[in-house]
């Protein structure tokens, strides 16, 4: 069936420009295989207790953090994605959680009835998006009274930090550039997504920083072909075969460890109430 709400309403040119298909068979896997790590439900349950929330997840991708949801004692956990492939990998990740329904929509329009989820959360999804005003309005729809919309991405104070043994995306920027100056075009402003929530109208807004064990890899070659992939990491889509196995070979030597990688990522959080 046709219809407007299969499209990506509101898709940020600069992902365009970087070339990521989430609709490709090829991408299934690459937001998903793999847990949400312990420090991020640490963070979550330290803002809210999720045990009997009905929660949607919106752009879900993989269900990573859909899982992660329902293993944490939510009552019922929708996720949403554009994406039909996602939503097969989704699937398989959540195959184990009764709780758990999967639904084809639209961050701007996701087909969800109004007033029907005391969270919605979305991570890694703003900076996809063009129109803020329009997911948060739509955020406001889905809640009930009094609840939460808790939405992870990084803003470029997140992404600009140098790299590290455990700060890994710190390297790709220090090695080409102009991935930079991509990540500027799309990355959301602190001030641009409390505008948005307050005029979609939340309250008590409340912005965090979170730094999210992403990864623990066994060694250098589980890392090296997690990022030859590309998994889950849609500005390396913006780099040649030959650019990414450069950029490879560089932190190879920046890392120097035949031992456990342990991989983190700086977000921010931000947290706000429906009035």
């Amino acid at each position: 069936m046709n219809h407007p709400i299969w499209q990506p309403a509101g898709i940020h040119g600069a992902d365009q420009a970087m070339r990521i298909d989430f609709h490709a068979e090829q991408n299934r896997y690459a937001y998903a295989g793999r847990r949400a790590d312990a420090s991020w439900m640490e963070a979550i349950c330290g803002w809210l207790d999720p045990v009997g929330r009905r929660v949607a997840d919106i752009g879900c991708g993989g269900g990573i953090y859909t899982k992660a949801w329902a293993e944490m004692g939510a009552s019922a956990v929708v996720g949403v994605d554009f994406s039909q492939v996602m939503l097969e990998a989704a699937k398989e990740t959540c195959r184990d959680c009764p709780n758990v329904t999967l639904v084809r929509g639209d961050a701007l329009r996701t087909g969800m009835p109004g007033e029907s989820t005391d969270v919605v959360f979305a991570r890694a999804l703003i900076h996809h998006l063009d129109e803020l005003d329009g997911f948060f309005a739509e955020a406001a729809r889905l809640l009930v009274p009094g609840g939460l919309a808790i939405v992870q991405d990084r803003t470029m104070e997140d992404v600009s930090l140098p790299g590290s043994p455990t700060h890994l995306r710190g390297y790709f920027f220090s090695r080409f550039p102009r991935l930079l100056e991509l990540e500027k075009e799309r990355r959301p402003a602190d001030s641009d997504v409390q505008d948005a929530m307050r005029t979609a109208g939340f309250q008590a807004i409340h912005r965090d920083v979170l730094w999210e064990t992403r990864r623990v890899y066994s060694g250098w070659e589980e890392l090296e072909q997690d990022l030859l992939k590309r998994n889950g990491r849609s500005i390396l889509h913006a780099l040649s075969d030959e650019e990414l196995r450069a950029l490879v070979a560089a932190m190879k030597q920046e890392i120097a460890s035949d031992g456990i990688i342990v991989e983190r990522d700086r977000w921010t959080i931000w947290i706000g109430t429906k009035q």
